[in-house]
């Protein structure tokens, strides 16, 4: 008979979001919570809840998305690979686990997190790609990727960003810090990695818009220390689509979701 001790243990997460319906549970399709949790529950013999350090919507991407999930100790310390490879045996293709670790009972993968990275990806060709169109925001005039990069760091520091929070944010306060706004280009792809404290609803996808703005020459690199002022959504760029955006780290005090990957 198996002991009913838990261990509290983090994961870290890879998915594909194309078909998905983000990462929370919802009635109108298959989310990766509802996939993952089913197969913790199949290893475990007993229904298994998961929290992750962000909630991704539709369509966005991890490389390594923190979750923790509370499970038999007992099959844990025996057999800490079956979180790992016994997992992904009953996962569609798209989602894996690929690294895993026991944590402090009172660990919280959202709670507890001190920073998240996300990177998002334009693709900067003339004509559309055939492979990368599920994986960058194709944008087809030229963009100036200088004006870009002094955009960027108006964004910088403790600041209120009511001006890229969108409608139905959850968020108590719209003030958060930014640690990095880097963008780089390799080829007709174009990177644009920020890490923060936390981040608002649609923040990092509101701020691509806004950066794209200044891209192709319709705003001027200062307008976005004008738009963090004026705190007014209504007045900032477009949303980004969701399938360029991916979750790269979420750090905290010991580790990070990147260190832990087998």
């Amino acid at each position: 008979m198996e002991n009913n001790t838990k261990q509290r243990i983090a994961l870290a997460l890879e998915f594909d979001g194309r078909g998905l319906c983000g990462w929370q549970r919802q009635d109108n399709g298959p989310s990766v919570q509802q996939h993952l949790e089913e197969a913790l529950t199949a290893i475990d013999g007993q229904p298994v809840s998961c929290i992750a350090a962000g909630r991704t919507d539709a369509g966005v991407h991890a490389e390594a998305m923190a979750v923790h999930a509370d499970v038999q100790q007992s099959r844990f310390v025996r057999s800490p690979l079956a979180y790992l490879h016994g997992v992904n045996q009953g996962l569609p293709e798209q989602i894996r686990v690929i690294g895993v670790r026991a944590v402090a009972a009172d660990f919280h993968a959202r709670f507890d997190c001190r920073e998240r990275a996300y990177r998002y990806q334009i693709w900067n060709r003339g004509t559309a790609p055939a492979i990368e169109r599920w994986r960058h925001w194709w944008m087809p005039r030229k963009l100036d990727i200088a004006a870009m990069q002094e955009a960027g760091h108006h964004l910088m520091g403790r600041q209120d960003f009511s001006c890229f929070r969108a409608s139905g944010c959850q968020a108590s306060s719209p003030l958060r810090e930014v640690r990095e706004v880097r963008i780089v280009q390799h080829g007709h792809c174009l990177s644009i990695e920020v890490r923060a404290d936390a981040f608002l609803y649609h923040m990092v996808r509101n701020m691509v818009g806004s950066l794209v703005r200044v891209g192709v020459g319709k705003w001027k690199p200062e307008y976005m220390a004008e738009l963090l002022a004026g705190r007014d959504r209504l007045l900032a760029g477009e949303t980004a689509p969701a399938h360029g955006l991916y979750f790269t780290n979420a750090v905290y005090d010991d580790f990070n979701s990147k260190g832990i990957i087998g």
